[in-house]
């Protein structure tokens, strides 16, 4: 399936209804607060304090309040970006790990009231919640119970501090629509851990925000999705057995997924950074997440019963930096071209079973969120028919359930009827608030979404279907070749034609028309869109190809003997937030692995790995380096830095080519974890495409 193939389905006619009341609900269901916050869908998280302006992403919390100094902080800003983009609300670290409060808290001595922002007079909280109703968005407050300045962390009298910070926040900002606990719990300055009061923590909130819904690894309102990139699971429950889970747990994985027959309703919340960090750097600044990116992001967290908090990470001025809101306005054009125009709407509907008149499919497509489809009581599958009066393009279909009756959907499928023939175009497994199914580009005369199982009798509240327009794609995986190389396009609408350049230049109708694959053999930045009735791509394809000259591959070392198998691996135990930092020092263990990988470490966090020995080229050509990590990586070849995927951050890839001599050549691999998941992956991809990266690939 291509990319931006974004598909919808949608289906609406009736049958003879046997039942004329509504459903029973299934539980679990959710509460009042739970369905208004899943209607938000989307807004921002905003990471802002002392590591803003110390390039840090876990401050020590021995940092000096005077360090916090921004010299143009806007709230408004902040709350007109966000309000532009689309985003519903904004929620602001109010207190990170370092303990620093963005309010003149009395609980703390490391607070704004301490620095010589405002001279000590500032309130960033009450600035942004004052920006928030102003321009009609949602205010939510994010606070770490780690508190690594506060003199009482570690001791029982702590938790009496949280308790009491926690009643500044929801009682003198107005109202607040979430509560966001961040489940870490490391030392503090006494070197001491804290034994958290979640119960009280909790019932302080419900206390003191009766209507705020309570974000944690276990809820209890909203859970976490398991992961820092964005997506919830193909499958993806609003259900949670809630009750075996803490904040910080070591299953969080299951949360990705959530459970089928839990016994909660607990949603799941995708965080995700539109930087590489979640506080501002400035050298990401040329690092912001690319459309189709934060598009592809889109699709699978609102896309997949989930909602999306996008991190926007003010920078040192107090605003959010203008590549962060370019980029942003870039996704909203995207998101309302795409969803612009319901072709369902209209549309001749019919199912296979329907209860009576108040529940018939066309209540499917009549736009409104309130009504829906409802089958019989004992019906466990059933489809829902749209019909077009023409061969209709569609590559987007988008389906919800009625949630406060519960979840039901198990399975389903998405036909299209092209050339009177039926054909799948998606296949899913939940449904629940909203589900995004996305395909290439097919012409239709009928759309048939098909209940393939459900826990109950099927409901639909929405089926919509939309044609978002054609996308080009190069399909050539090779960026870089010696002497020439065969590129090859193409589009996920079959029907679409494709116009492209070779320097750099957006293309146009006007440009050359592609008509099949064609040779380089020079470099060259090529672009492409593809059109469909005179409408270009949301974005132009692009790629960047050089020609290597033979002559600059690098010679290989000689070894007087066939060297050793295997790499010599290096463990350290030290608290890194970058390698920059990292200076080896003394380690505490020494092993020769086969590959570069994870398994030497003595510990599953804060540690470092150094692998160095020599990689075999097995002929002369250019060979790809791929370093997959969580968090930071890097590679040296011949000692020189190949490849930088340095830094705190989630899995994320880097790549590099470089070109060699057959034979071997030395090389030094490092990675670091700070706290949470960890993952290192080395991928090796030689001439002609050819994986390498075996053990016979390393020795020393």
């Amino acid at each position: 399936m291509k990319y931006l193939a974004i598909v919808a389905a949608a289906l609406t006619m009736s049958s003879p209804g046997l039942q004329q009341t509504e459903p029973e609900p299934l539980e679990p269901t959710p509460s009042p607060r739970q369905l208004a916050w899943q209607r938000l869908e989307y807004y921002a998280f905003v990471h802002f304090g002392p590591n803003t302006f110390t390039d840090r992403e876990w401050g020590e919390g021995t940092e000096s309040p005077e360090t916090f100094l921004p010299t143009a902080l806007d709230c408004r800003q902040w709350a007109r970006v966000a309000k532009e983009a689309g985003m519903k609300g904004i929620i602001l670290t109010a207190k990170h790990h370092d303990g620093f409060c963005l309010w003149p808290s009395k609980q703390s001595r490391h607070t704004v009231a301490q620095s010589r922002w405002k001279q000590g007079k500032g309130d960033v909280v009450r600035e942004l919640s004052d920006a928030c109703k102003e321009f009609g968005l949602e205010f939510g407050v994010y606070v770490s119970p780690w508190d690594r300045n506060h003199p009482k962390y570690g001791t029982p009298e702590y938790n009496d501090v949280f308790v009491a910070t926690l009643t500044e926040l929801l009682t003198g900002y107005g109202p607040i629509f979430e509560v966001w606990f961040d489940g870490a719990n490391g030392e503090g300055p006494n070197g001491k851990r804290q034994e958290y009061d979640w119960p009280r923590f909790i019932a302080t909130v419900r206390s003191l925000q009766p209507e705020a819904v309570i974000f944690s690894d276990a809820g209890p309102d909203v859970r976490w999705v398991g992961n820092e990139q964005g997506f919830a699971g193909e499958t993806n429950w609003s259900l949670l057995n809630r009750d075996e889970f803490v904040p910080g747990t070591p299953r969080y994985r299951e949360l990705t997924q959530g459970h089928e027959n839990g016994s909660h309703w607990v949603p799941a919340e995708c965080d995700v950074s539109i930087r590489p960090g979640w506080f501002y750097h400035p050298s990401e600044d040329g690092q912001v997440k690319s459309v189709q990116h934060l598009l592809g992001i889109y699709l699978l967290s609102v896309g997949r019963n989930a909602n999306l908090l996008l991190n926007l990470p003010v920078d040192r001025r107090g605003l959010v930096h203008e590549n962060d809101v370019g980029r942003l306005r870039e996704l909203r054009k995207v998101l309302d071209t795409i969803f612009a125009h319901d072709l369902a709407r209209g549309a001749d509907v019919s199912a296979s079973n329907a209860r009576a008149d108040g529940f018939s499919p066309a209540r499917a497509v009549d736009g409104d969120p309130e009504s829906y489809w409802a089958t019989t009581n004992a019906t466990r599958s059933a489809w829902l028919e749209l019909r077009f009066p023409s061969p209709t393009p569609l590559n987007t279909v988008v389906l919800r359930e009625p949630i406060r009756l519960g979840q039901r959907v198990k399975s389903f499928r998405v036909q299209a009827q092209v050339e009177g023939q039926w054909v799948l175009i998606g296949l899913g497994t939940t449904i629940g608030n909203k589900r995004i199914v996305t395909t290439d580009t097919v012409y239709a005369t009928a759309l048939r979404v098909g209940i393939e199982d459900s826990k109950a009798c099927p409901l639909l509240s929405s089926v919509e279907v939309y044609a978002a327009p054609p996308t080009a794609f190069i399909d050539t995986p090779d960026r870089d070749f010696l002497d020439s190389l065969r590129v090859t396009l193409s589009s996920d609408d079959s029907r679409a034609e494709i116009r492209y350049t070779l320097d750099g230049a957006e293309p146009t109708q006007a440009s050359p028309l592609y008509r099949g694959p064609f040779e380089l053999r020079e470099s060259a930045t090529l672009k492409a869109r593809a059109f469909r009735n005179g409408v270009g791509s949301l974005w132009p394809t692009e790629a960047t190809f050089k020609k290597h000259d033979a002559a600059s591959l690098k010679e290989p070392i000689h070894f007087a003997r066939k060297p050793d198998d295997g790499l010599l691996c290096e463990v350290f135990e030290v608290s890194l937030q970058s390698l920059a930092d990292f200076k080896g020092g003394q380690s505490t263990r020494k092993e020769v692995v086969s590959t570069p990988a994870l398994g030497a470490q003595t510990r599953d966090e804060q540690f470092a790995l150094r692998f160095s020995g020599v990689f075999l080229a097995p002929e002369d050509g250019l060979y790809a380096f791929s370093l997959t990590s969580d968090d930071g990586s890097r590679l040296w070849m011949h000692d020189e830095l190949t490849v930088d995927n340095d830094g705190l951050h989630g899995p994320a890839t880097r790549r590099a080519v470089v070109g060699l001599k057959a034979g071997y050549h030395p090389l030094r691999i490092e990675y670091f974890n700070g706290t949470g998941g960890r993952e290192l992956k080395v991928e090796v991809v030689g001439p002609g495409g050819k994986k390498l990266g075996g053990p016979e690939n390393w020795a020393h």
